[in-house]
């Protein structure tokens, strides 16, 4: 068979086999279209690279900017840059033609950018922990496997690590569409500075997992974290009705103990499955298909229009009958649409209440401004917790 250039092999990805060489045996051919993937992966590769030196440049221009300016002891240069990243993955969805997926054609993007920022400087998250939990795997959706992921004891560890500057961002989770809002999170904003910037949200799917050494005739205990155990109830009744269930701290330490035990199983998610080397005996065993958890990213700087952003507000409301509605008003006169809203006492403060608001829309947007502005005298105090894109993955 006759050499062919790089962009010939390329060029023959579309044709037929016929048109590539009527005689070819199908060995032949075979042989033909993985030289074409050989060309494919030299221009990939050399597009990547491209791509990373662009970003090394990006770096260069931020920090010569920050160098330059008058405050530069003050500041620092930011990398990250949600709004950005939220256009760049939309914008992959948007002009995919396949066969790949869209949301799986984003996610290789969104590892190439993960890899590319840390080029630009290495980012340190923090997240709830242990290792291998949901809100790990959330922290790896968001940021790409690139990224420095640290696991804390507590939501509140997780602010204190954000706020100190010790991690650049932190995960947390908010919210399940099942078990509801998670008031650890929202009782961090109480007394924190820091902002939202942006959101995750991760479709939770329970694995059964066992360790190589499992003897699964000998099943005497099933480990995860009580939502997982509630999550997967159902299944559990039906599968193993007699083993004994043991809610532990998070699913990550429920894959841990398996490395220890041949009479126990563990429930958690894939990335606990990677984490600990274990196998998937039965895969999705969650009794609600769509139960999804939301995460928000936490940090210290206001973040710019993405296109498609929402808003999060605190507000702590006057003791009067009708607080609510008189806060609700401004949103419905100005189109606003309010996506969620929870509720939290205001410490120290008896019988007093703080409200958390989402919206959809940016802070900078017209309308969203004016019921916000509108709402500040209504109430005894309003804080921005954030303006941020909207879960893109």
């Amino acid at each position: 068979m006759s050499e062919q250039s790089p962009k010939q092999y390329v060029d023959n990805l579309n044709q037929t086999p016929a048109s590539v060489d009527g005689a070819a045996t199908d060995k032949e051919f075979l042989n033909t279209l993985r030289q074409s993937i050989d060309a494919v992966d030299c221009e990939i590769q050399t597009l990547i690279n491209n791509r990373a030196k662009l970003a090394q440049q990006v770096a260069m221009v931020k920090k010569d900017h920050v160098a330059n300016s008058p405050d530069a002891e003050k500041t620092n240069p930011i990398f990250y840059r949600p709004e950005r990243e939220a256009q760049v993955l939309k914008a992959v969805m948007e002009r995919n033609t396949g066969p790949i997926a869209d949301e799986k054609m984003a996610r290789l993007f969104r590892e190439i950018m993960s890899v590319c920022l840390d080029l630009e400087a290495p980012q340190r998250i923090a997240f709830l922990g242990p290792v291998g939990t949901f809100t790990h795997a959330a922290a790896l959706k968001h940021f790409g496997k690139a990224a420095d992921t640290v696991p804390l004891n507590t939501i509140t560890d997780v602010f204190r690590e954000v706020e100190a500057g010790t991690a650049m961002y932190g995960v947390v989770p908010v919210e399940n569409s099942s078990e509801g809002v998670v008031n650890h999170t929202l009782d961090g904003f109480l007394s924190s500075t820091l902002k939202i910037i942006g959101e995750v949200e991760l479709p939770i799917h329970q694995n059964f997992l066992v360790a190589e050494h499992t003897k699964l005739d000998g099943l005497s205990r099933i480990y995860s974290h009580q939502q997982s155990l509630a999550q997967c109830r159902h299944w559990l009744d039906v599968n193993y009705p007699n083993v004994e269930r043991v809610a532990v701290s998070s699913n990550g330490e429920a894959a841990r103990r398996l490395k220890n035990e041949w009479h126990s199983a563990a429930i958690a998610g894939d990335v606990a499955a990677a984490e600990y080397d274990l196998h998937k005996l039965y895969s999705n065993i969650e009794d609600n298909p769509s139960n999804t958890t939301r995460f928000l990213i936490i940090g210290h700087e206001a973040i710019a229009p993405s296109g498609q952003d929402k808003t999060s507000i605190m507000v702590s409301a006057h003791d009067k009958a009708g607080a609510l509605i008189e806060i609700l008003k401004p949103l419905s006169y100005h189109g606003v649409s309010m996506t969620s809203i929870e509720t939290r006492p205001e410490r120290p403060n008896k019988w007093a209440y703080v409200f958390f608001i989402d919206m959809d829309g940016h802070i900078e947007d017209a309308n969203v401004s004016a019921a916000i502005a509108d709402i500040r005298p209504l109430v005894k105090d309003l804080r921005i917790l954030g303006s941020y894109p909207k879960a893109v993955l």
